[in-house]
């Protein structure tokens, strides 16, 4: 398949997952009550999905240069929005989600790490803007020489460890911006092979035996590489993040001490 199928694009498996989270939002805010830093259904969606991936590791591989790579480590990335203004600049982040961190602790990382983003100037963000002082035809060779690096296994590691297109999973909260019902595409650039769009909550009908409910349904919207798994391990995955998502009181706990999920199989 990765020689049929040479670009992530190419090999875009679309998905659509509507979460019941009325129970989700009562646990969140008592969850908020006991705890210093406000955790969101966001925070909530991006620990569910990195649980997903390290229960399921042949989901956290992507393909490059036509060969399958299973990554260390698991790691997710999103764009802040340094303000709520047309013209304030957007800062993309990467954040490391080790195994058998409790959600509590996740949440104040996510947090600090966008007060960081909206308040601070980065190294990261120097360093691109410096590079975007070169000529365009510079800079696009530069870009072309860090793929021809890549597609070879020779991009440097301290290029790769910061850069939040090498990471197992980009998340765009696109609810928080009055953007909902988005499918992304996926980059070229870089490693990421799954790319999720969360959509605002809203009300939602969901069926129930021979009538309905209308209650708070909150949708992601999935890109997949098909080209690193199947589709029977891809429904492992959403089934955990499902789980996890609509009802974290089994998975994660009481809100008042949210500790992380212990081991407890996924049925």
């Amino acid at each position: 398949m990765p020689y049929l199928m040479r670009g992530r694009n190419e090999s875009c498996v679309y998905q659509e997952t509507v979460f019941r989270v009325a129970a989700t939002q009562d646990w969140l805010k008592a969850f908020n009550r006991t705890h210093p830093t406000r955790a969101t259904l966001f925070h909530l969606v991006a620990y569910a999905t990195a649980l997903a991936m390290q229960e399921r590791p042949r989901l956290n591989r992507f393909v490059s240069g036509g060969r399958h790579y299973q990554r260390r480590e698991v790691s997710l990335a999103f764009v802040v929005k340094t303000a709520f203004r047309d013209e304030a600049a957007g800062a993309t982040v990467k954040v490391l989600a080790p195994r058998g961190e409790p959600f509590s602790e996740w949440s104040g990382r996510l947090a600090a790490l966008v007060d960081q983003a909206r308040t601070t100037r980065r190294s990261v963000d120097q360093e691109v803007n410096l590079i975007m002082l070169l000529p365009g035809f510079l800079i696009r060779g530069l870009v072309s020489l860090a793929r021809c690096l890549d597609h070879w296994n020779l991009y440097p590691a301290f290029m790769i460890r910061n850069d939040p297109m090498y990471s197992t999973v980009f998340l765009a909260n696109l609810g928080s911006v009055g953007v909902s019902d988005v499918y992304h595409h996926l980059f070229e650039y870089g490693t990421t092979s799954i790319f999720g769009a969360v959509s605002a909550p809203r009300p939602t009908f969901f069926p129930r035996e021979n009538q309905g409910v209308v209650e708070s349904g909150l949708t992601v919207r999935w890109t997949f590489d098909e080209r690193i798994d199947d589709a029977f391990s891809c429904a492992g995955g959403l089934y955990i993040i499902r789980k996890v998502t609509e009802d974290p009181a089994q998975w994660l706990g009481p809100p008042e001490g949210a500790p992380t999920w212990t081991g407890q199989p996924w049925t």
